[in-house]
C-alpha cells in the first residue's frame, strides 16, 4: 500500500514537499489531504496539486483516519503545537527543521510521540540525499583519514522576508539556516557533542541573529567552524578535510547535487519537477519522504 500524507499547511514548503512527492511511485506514495487555517487556501492547494481533500484546520486533518503521516510545514513557532495535535491524535509525523524553538519544546514532543507510540521525525532533508550517504560511506572507510577539520558556511539575503528577520515568527539565522551547518558537522563527527562551543555574531533590532559565526573543539583536537547569515551571499559550500585527503561539498551543501573527493568531482542530479519549486532542489525531499516510508514499513519507531 502506498503511504498517506497529510499536508499541515499549503505554503511554500509544502507545495515543493508535494512536488518531490510525484517524482516518486504513486504507489508508494499518495497526498490525500492538506491542511490551512482557512478552507480557501487548503482548496486552491488542492486543486493545484489534484488532492482530494482540503480542510480549514489542522484539527480537522489530525481527525481525518485515512491519513498514515502528517507533513508539518507550519514556520517555526507553530512547531510545537502542531505536532503535539497529531501526536496526540495517534498521527505520525514529519516535521521541518527547526523541530522546535528550543530544548524544552523538542523533550515536550518526543515525550508526546513516545507516550503515543507513533513516528517522529525532523525534515532535515539534507541527511539524506545521495551524496550525505556516500559521505557517510567514505568516512567510514577512512577514505580522508582521520578528520580533523570540518567548514561549512550558508548564507543568502533574506533581510526582505518578514519570517526570517522576525522574533515572533520565529525567525534568526541560526535557527533558519545555521541548521543546515550544524547537522552536516555533527553528521561528519557521528553524533558526538563537542568538549567546547565558541561562538559570535550580531542580532538585529528585532532581536534575531543577522550574522553568525561559531567555532567547536571536539576530542583528539579535532575542529569545526560554520558560519550563518541572513544578509549576505557566502560561497555555501562545505570541507572535509582529513590526514589523507579532502571531500568537498560545492554549493549549495544543503541540499547537495555534486561531490569533490581528492580532487575527483561526481554529479549526482535530481529528478525534474512537474511544477515551479519555491526552492532550489527541492525535488531532493523526495529522499526523506521514502526513508520516512521504510522506517513506517520496518517499524523503526
Amino acid at each position: 500500500m502506498a503511504t498517506r500524507w497529510g499536508l499541515c499547511s499549503a505554503g511554500k514548503i509544502s507545495h515543493d514537499f508535494t512536488v518531490a512527492l510525484k517524482t516518486l511511485p504513486p504507489e508508494d506514495h499518495q497526498v490525500v489531504a492538506v491542511a490551512a487555517r482557512n478552507l480557501e487556501d487548503a482548496q486552491e492547494f488542492a486543486n493545484k496539486h489534484g488532492i482530494s481533500r482540503a480542510y480549514g484546520s489542522y484539527e480537522e486533518l489530525a481527525r481525518d483516519p485515512d491519513i498514515d503521516v502528517v507533513y508539518v510545514g507550519v514556520i517555526h513557532p507553530y512547531h510545537l503545537s502542531t505536532c503535539l495535535l497529531f501526536t496526540k491524535a495517534k498521527k505520525n509525523v514529519l516535521c521541518e527543521k527547526p523541530l522546535a524553538m528550543n530544548t524544552k519544546e523538542v523533550k515536550e514532543i518526543l515525550a508526546s510521540a513516545k507516550m503515543n507510540n507513533v513516528f517522529l521525525m525532523e525534515a532535515v532533508w539534507t541527511r539524506f540525499f545521495p551524496i550525505s550517504v556516500e559521505i557517510r560511506r567514505l568516512l567510514a572507510q577512512g577514505a580522508v583519514g582521520e578528520v580533523k577539520m570540518v567548514r561549512a558556511e550558508f548564507g543568502v539575503p533574506l533581510m526582505h522576508i518578514p519570517r526570517s528577520v522576525q522574533k515572533e515568527l520565529g525567525g534568526g539565522a541560526l535557527l533558519d539556516l545555521g541548521i543546515y551547518c550544524l547537522q552536516f558537522i555533527c553528521m561528519v563527527y557521528n553524533g558526538e557533542k563537542p568538549e567546547r562551543i565558541q561562538a559570535t555574531g550580531f542580532c538585529l533590532e528585532t532581536g534575531v541573529d543577522e550574522t553568525v559565526v561559531v567555532t567547536l573543539k571536539f576530542s583528539n583536537n579535532r575542529l569545526a567552524v560554520f558560519t550563518c547569515s541572513l544578509r549576505v551571499q557566502l560561497p555555501n559550500d562545505a570541507i572535509i578535510v582529513g590526514t589523507k585527503g579532502i571531500i568537498k561539498i560545492p554549493a549549495h551543501m544543503w541540499c547537495p547535487t555534486s561531490l569533490v573527493v581528492n580532487g575527483k568531482e561526481t554529479q549526482y542530479p535530481l529528478p525534474e519537477p512537474s511544477l515551479p519549486l519555491k526552492f532550489i532542489n527541492s525535488t531532493g525531499m523526495r529522499y526523506e519522504a521514502e526513508e520516512v516510508r521504510q522506517c513506517l514499513l520496518k517499524g523503526n519507531f
